[in-house]
Formats: structure tokens, sequence, C-alpha cells
């Protein structure tokens, strides 16, 4: 069915118009000289058989029908930007997540091709580091925070619970607790701001040991190098257990005796303003596909 309408020059001349309440200014956003808005306008007026404005010096006032026809104009041209801005899009979408050097390596960058295959028109960016970061699309858009997964204004969902407990290579030997005075500490010591981080004093009063030793010992900065010293026998550390699965299950690492220690878990989380966005909801499912068991 044909449409009856009046120019389009007409109405984007009288919307800019009635927006700004000024022909030149209209004139200006245009691209047009302030004449060629008063002269559309006219038209426009003389085709509708109504009076658009109110003229008082220096301003133009819609009338009521001028305002009923502005608001039509201003949602319908909203609606053609809207789209138009869509269409011009890149195909490819880019956004960061913030992760610990754990999790990083540990856990996600070996999983990092099965991304391909889930979101195929998704650039995932890795920011690594143990130090929360804004999610305001600048800083990140998403993290895997280690927390209770209470943040106000972010979405959590729970990937892993977690456990800590002392681990080492079997080619120390160690076979039970009573061999720990003879055996490094190796010590894990974020540098940021990262609570709750379990640590060998605390093992100790938990064990009911004497913790008058328990700082001793060689204190590294990332997760994965004191897992590289325990694999290499260099002593024996306490540890997030789903970080080392991988170990445990091939007896490259061993826990050779308890007690464990419930520690925070780790969690997804996005701002809540963006969880209608659908890129975020695509690696939402996708890492929380990861975490489910089996999900290799």
């Amino acid at each position: 069915m044909s449409r009856r309408l009046p120019s389009l020059s007409a109405l984007r001349a009288f919307e800019a118009a009635a927006r700004l309440r000024s022909a030149k200014r209209a004139a200006t956003e245009l691209s047009v000289t302030p004449a060629a808005i008063s002269h559309q306008i006219r038209n426009l007026e003389e085709q509708l058989g109504l009076r658009l404005f109110v003229r008082r010096p220096r301003q133009l006032e819609p009338t009521a029908q001028g305002r009923e026809l502005q608001d039509a104009l201003a949602s319908a041209f909203d609606g053609i930007a809207d789209t138009v801005a869509r269409l011009r899009a890149p195909a490819r979408r880019a956004l960061t997540l913030s992760v610990t050097p754990g999790i990083a390596s540990r856990w996600l960058v070996p999983r990092m091709h099965l991304l391909t295959t889930a979101c195929p028109e998704l650039d995932l960016h890795l920011h690594v580091s143990h130090a929360p970061v804004a999610l305001d699309g600048g800083g990140a858009d998403l993290a895997i925070r280690y927390g209770e997964g209470r943040w106000p204004g972010l979405a959590a969902h729970l990937l892993f619970t977690n456990v800590f407990a002392p681990v080492c290579s079997p080619t120390l030997g160690i076979a039970g607790i009573e061999d720990l005075r003879a055996v490094t500490l190796l010590h894990f010591a974020p540098t940021g701001s990262v609570s709750g981080v379990i640590d060998w004093p605390r093992w100790h009063r938990l064990a009911g040991l004497p913790d008058e030793a328990a700082g001793a010992g060689p204190v590294f900065s990332d997760e994965t190098h004191v897992i590289s010293a325990a694999l290499g026998g260099q002593g024996i550390a306490l540890m997030s257990l789903p970080l080392i699965a991988d170990e445990l299950g091939s007896g490259a690492l061993v826990q050779p005796f308890g007690p464990v220690m419930d520690a925070p878990g780790f969690h997804l989380v996005y701002p809540q303003r963006r969880a209608g966005d659908p890129w975020i909801a695509e690696v939402r499912d996708w890492i929380l596909g990861l975490a489910l068991p089996g999900a290799d």
C-alpha cells in the first residue's frame, strides 16, 4: 500500500527545527541555509493545512499539532538511525574478559579453541591480573573473580566451588604430615587486592600444628609459578585443587595429607545492566558450558 507522505526533506527540516527551536540551528545541523529550512517548513504547513509553529523572535515554538508531529518523527528517525547503525556495525565483536593468571593458564587458555566453534563472530580479549578491574567496557566487559559471589551491581554465576590442600611431586616421597617439617613450603602471595587468600599459617592452625615456621620458604606472586615449582619437586604448595585437577589426575602432583581448606569459589561476573546484551550472553553461556563436567 502506497504511503501518502509529505516530502522527506520537509519532514527532516521540520523535525530539526522543532527539536532545536530554531531554523538557524536546524540549518547548521542539516548543512543547508536558514532560508531553505523556512521554505521547507512553509511548504509542509501548506501540504498539511496546519500551522506547525508559533513564530517568536529568535525562536520557533511548535503548536500542539506541531508537537504531535515532532514526537512521531523523532521516534521514526531514531528507529531508522538505530537500524542503520546496526547494519553498518562490523560483523565481528570484541569483548574483554578479565581473569587471574591461574584461571587463564590452567583452565581457560587450553580451551580457547572451543570458542571459535561456539562464537565464531566474537574476538575474546583476555586481561590477566589478580587485581579486579572496572567492568565498564573500558577495562573489561566480564571477569572471572575469586570471592563469595556478592558484588554490587554485578550478576554472578558460580563456576567452581573451591578447596585448598597441600600438594607436591610424588618424587619427594612424602608419606604423611609428619614429613612436613623436612620439606620446603612454597608460598603464593598475589599482588593486588585479593581477599580471602589461603596461606600456610592459616593451614597450620587448622591442622593443629605450630605456625612459627609456617612463613618460611620462597614466595611467588603468580600461582602458576608455584605450581611449576611444585611439579619440579622444589617443595610442597598449598594450592586450589580445581586449578590442578589435570596434574592430580595424571599423578604429576599428589595430595599427601590433609586437612583441606574451604575457600571462596570462582564466579563469572558482568554488569547486571548488560545481562540482556546478546554478546555478553554468548560468552556467559560458553564459559558456563565449559564449567560443566565433561565439557571438554
